[in-house]
């Protein structure tokens, strides 16, 4: 048998977005750093963040995480930080082109999907490049895992 892999502590998700998926369509996704505070991480690491609410976007040629939520950590009083504030995301020049030239299409936008660590125990965040997705949209993506569920199902009892 091969040796099992062990879980890498640090590769871990810490917040996700599930609900972007059903209101858009993604596109392309990049993973981009973030600029933190010390207090953010160690927050970040008990795995109370949200970005569910939260939105991406390009100011002055650089990219911006507005309201994404980081919880304040309790062991840090004196150097708390704020939890709500605009955070900067790291992406390379061309892929910051390569956003602004996508979302300036119609109806395109930046949608954070998850954060997380990567292996080398750096916070990451995972960008969807989106386009919002009209009623009957959502109803077709229900129709296709619903039938998929049933399908599962009955392979199952079949099989």
């Amino acid at each position: 048998m091969a040796p099992r892999k062990k879980a890498d502590p640090n590769n871990k998700t810490v917040a996700e977005n599930r609900k972007a998926r059903y209101n858009y369509a993604v596109e392309d996704t990049v993973e981009c750093g973030i600029v933190l505070e010390g207090s953010e991480v160690k927050s970040l690491r008990t795995g109370k963040a949200n970005i569910a609410e939260s939105y991406a976007t390009v100011e002055d040629g650089e990219l911006w995480l507005i309201n994404g939520y980081i919880p304040a950590y309790e062991q840090a009083k004196t150097f708390a930080h704020e939890e709500r504030r605009k955070r900067k995301l790291l992406v390379n020049k061309r892929q910051l082109s390569k956003m602004w030239q996508q979302i300036g299409r119609q109806g395109m936008t930046l949608v954070p999907l998850k954060i997380y660590f990567n292996d080398k125990g750096r916070a990451k965040l995972l960008l969807g490049i989106a386009k919002g997705k009209q009623k009957q949209d959502k109803r077709e993506t229900d129709k296709k895992r619903d039938w998929a569920r049933q399908k599962s199902r009955l392979l199952r009892d079949k099989g």
